[in-house]
């Protein structure tokens, strides 16, 4: 039984992701977030307004 423990976390080391490996998925988003901006479903708050757009034209990127 103890192998399976063993196993368990040598299969678990091998397929774990390291943060920032990943592409991202739409290039717009990372733009956005890229400038210091947020992406948002609905409008923006009153104190930001709308620069781009996310996840392929679903979202809005708001700035200051």
């Amino acid at each position: 039984m103890r192998i399976l423990y063993l196993l368990f976390a040598v299969i678990f080391l091998l397929f774990q992701a390291a943060p920032g490996s990943a592409d991202p998925l739409f290039a717009d988003t990372a733009e956005c977030r890229s400038n210091g901006n947020f992406c948002r479903a609905g409008a923006c708050p009153p104190t930001f307004a709308v620069s781009g757009s996310c996840h392929g034209g679903l979202l809005k990127c708001c700035s200051k």
